[in-house]
């Protein structure tokens, strides 16, 4: 593994590239943001809410995706305050014991910014089939939850008429992944790789589910899709997770302090509506030698809030350490035991990065705080 030298991101990060100074390209970006003229951007982004206030009279004008989170209060905050849209929001609910954070953000970001929210809550039964499935195959538990998340505001836009759909960061080009592209279309966020379509051929073959069950997975068809516009806010603005967090705090956004202290997360405002969806974003460490601890102590180095040393020692604290309240959670929505959750984590790890020591554990073999 090859580490950047700004920050702390591996090259193991899927359609991630570095430069020939050993820089990685979401650092590369974040760079680049000294050269945009944001004027110019807002400018671009007051004709778009321009084209699209007001087109259904005093009906929605816009949809936002949102989770509850401090982006989603942040994206809400922007539409309807500061742009003056009629905004829809459309959530989709992952069915696993919410934190008492969670209950309260998705409660609050109506309340306070006098928004409908309108929530699908997944077929409970056809949710952990296809976790157990996609988990024991793949790795990747939470893929019904995440395909739902990017088709089914697609699906609701077309429905309310709002072609204007509002998505927050374009991921891969602001954290590094193969489709980055610098693009306020938000038109090809469905083909990447956090929930890329799996045939139904597959999943009705070897996961016990049917067609019917199926449904919601599907993205809208060419001809509707290019009726709508999604769009990412961080093509307009200098996209900022902790700016974002302190803004939503201030509209009664609250973060886990005092209710969960995670193990292996370095921050407590980032995914805190519910502990057993975190179970998918730790799988990254397996299988590319980081997840979330690496991601965010990146990001702090890039808006220099803490140093590349300090991110390598939260990183060689965190990141292994997958939170036993996540495990439990996991393991009682999809009916395994622990052992059985850590047999098949057991199966999943990458033996080009990892081996195994004395006791048993796997350890990677080229750590950032050795190189």
């Amino acid at each position: 593994m090859k580490y950047c030298k700004k920050c702390v991101m591996p090259d193991t990060r899927p359609g991630i590239v570095f430069n020939d100074a050993g820089i990685c390209s979401a650092c590369q970006s974040f760079e680049k943001r000294k050269s945009i003229d944001w004027d110019a951007r807002w400018n671009e982004f007051e004709q778009l809410c321009e084209k699209y206030r007001g087109m259904n009279g005093s009906d929605y004008d816009c949809a936002i995706a949102v989770s509850g989170g401090k982006d989603s209060h942040f994206q809400v905050h922007l539409m309807k305050n500061v742009m003056h849209m009629n905004p829809i929001l459309f959530s989709v609910e992952d069915n696993f014991p919410m934190t008492e954070a969670g209950k309260h953000n998705l409660k609050n970001i109506s309340e306070e910014f006098g928004c409908n929210i309108i929530s699908m809550k997944p077929d409970i039964r056809t949710q952990k089939k296809l976790m157990r499935y996609m988990f024991e195959t793949y790795g990747k538990p939470t893929w019904y939850i995440d395909r739902l998340i990017y088709t089914y505001p697609l699906i609701m836009a077309s429905k309310f008429h709002t072609p204007l759909l509002v998505y927050g960061e374009n991921v891969s080009y602001e954290y590094g992944g193969s489709d980055a592209k610098e693009t306020y279309s938000a038109k090809e966020q469905i083909n990447n790789g956090v929930a890329s379509d799996i045939s139904d051929h597959e999943l009705t073959e070897h996961a016990g589910v049917t067609s019917r069950d199926l449904l919601f997975t599907k993205a809208p068809s060419s001809e509707v899709l290019n009726k709508l516009d999604p769009v990412y806010i961080s093509y307009f603005l200098p996209w900022n997770s902790v700016l974002n967090y302190e803004l939503a705090k201030k509209h009664g956004f609250h973060d886990l302090t005092h209710e969960w202290d995670r193990t292996h997360h370095v921050e407590n405002f980032d995914q805190v509506d519910s502990r057993a969806y975190l179970v998918h974003s730790w799988m990254k460490y397996p299988k590319f030698g980081h997840q979330f601890a690496t991601d965010y102590a990146s990001r702090f180095v890039r808006y220099n809030m803490i140093s590349r040393e300090e991110a390598v020692e939260l990183v060689k604290k965190h990141d292994h350490a997958l939170d036993p309240l996540s495990v439990r959670d996991f393991c009682e929505f999809c009916g395994y035991t622990e052992s059985e959750f850590w047999k098949i984590i057991d199966g999943l790890y990458n033996e080009d990065l990892f081996e195994k020591d004395l006791y048993g554990n796997w350890v990677l073999k080229h750590p950032v705080w050795e190189n």
